[in-house]
């Protein structure tokens, strides 16, 4: 059997003609016919989906009308500074945000794209004749979470942009470049925070037996990481660090707030909360414990974009790395799995 020779005549190791063939493989397997009609199914199944509509008519109807009340609140405002951004951080009355809305309504909608992803075709008895298909088998498991990704991303911007239209003709304000540059900034944290939940719910149907254990599951993850995850972090820090009395209070004030801060940043809520919150509001200088020594000396003014972004790169590392995680335990999961004709 001849072996392959590089340019320099010489021959590839062994080890490394291996390396080298199983990532060509890998590439291939990404650049593959069946990875794009597999893709492009999934993309069709989401969009012709009752439930897909449901949740895209319900997202829709809370957007629009988070912008109601921000125009509402807004309307004697039209001097104030970064008009166009408090289109997407006004509440009014018993009408949330919009940065509030995504942020409790967002995790839904991954869940509904990914819960069924791989426990559905197992229920259906579908998931056998696809893998008997001429395609590589990890294109399955790749092409439900790509054309999840795509739809969320269309749909994120589409709904942001679509916002933002609908608050220029609104107010007839004029969005400064900078302003347009944090509203796509917190756009693509929120594409990456919902996509982190697409992971999780696929995880989760990877390894349930049904549909319903699935989506039981990350529903229950999201309630406790929205309502209770904040109760949990001021528990253990009131535990580790109490403030019942004067005394405990004076020399256990700054090691409980911190531990609370660190133990809620466990949550992908609170990341994304406090993260897209810097974006939206040039006034927040600080995510960390502000001292009096720190506020000494501080000129009080707003931050650029570029500022506000090295105070919360660290949170959109976190979430890509939570998403990234989510996946590779979805795809890991599902290569080892065993799929049978029963």
């Amino acid at each position: 059997m001849n072996r392959r020779k590089p340019a320099s005549g010489r021959l590839l190791p062994e080890k490394t003609e291996n390396k080298l063939r199983d990532f060509v493989e890998t590439v291939q397997s990404w650049r593959s016919p069946g990875l794009k009609a597999l893709f492009d199914k999934e993309m069709t199944d989401h969009i012709r989906s009752r439930r897909f509509q449901l949740i895209l008519a319900l997202v829709a109807v809370t957007s629009y009308a988070s912008l109601y009340g921000a125009v509402s609140g807004l309307s004697g405002s039209e001097g104030s500074d970064y008009l166009f951004l408090a289109l997407y951080t006004t509440s009014s009355g018993s009408i949330p945000s919009f940065l509030s809305f995504i942020a409790l309504l967002g995790p839904f909608v991954g869940i509904i794209l990914g819960f069924d992803g791989i426990s559905g075709e197992k229920s259906d008895r579908t998931l056998y004749r696809i893998a008997a298909q001429p395609i590589y088998r990890d294109a399955i498991i790749n092409g439900k979470f790509l054309a999840g990704a795509a739809l969320i991303v269309l749909m994120v911007f589409t709904m942001g942009i679509s916002i933002g239209a609908a608050g220029i003709l609104a107010l007839g304000i004029r969005p400064s470049p900078e302003e347009v540059a944090r509203v796509f900034v917190f756009l693509v944290f929120t594409a990456v925070y919902i996509c982190f939940w697409l992971g999780l719910s696929l995880w989760l149907s990877v390894v349930a037996r049904s549909a319903a254990a699935s989506a039981m599951a990350a529903i229950g993850l999201w309630i406790f990481c929205a309502l209770f995850m904040g109760l949990v972090a001021s528990m253990i820090a009131g535990l580790v660090y109490p403030v019942n009395t004067q005394m405990q209070a004076l020399y256990n004030s700054m090691g409980n707030y911190t531990l609370d801060l660190y133990l809620n940043r466990l949550s992908p809520y609170y990341l994304y909360s406090e993260a897209v919150t810097t974006i939206m509001n040039p006034g927040v200088r600080s995510v960390n414990v502000i001292t009096m020594q720190s506020l000494d000396g501080a000129v009080s003014s707003y931050l650029s974009l570029g500022q506000s972004l090295l105070l919360v790169w660290p949170h959109l590392a976190g979430l890509i790395a939570l998403m990234l995680g989510t996946f590779a335990g979805s795809y890991v999961c599902f290569m080892r799995q065993e799929i049978r004709a029963k």
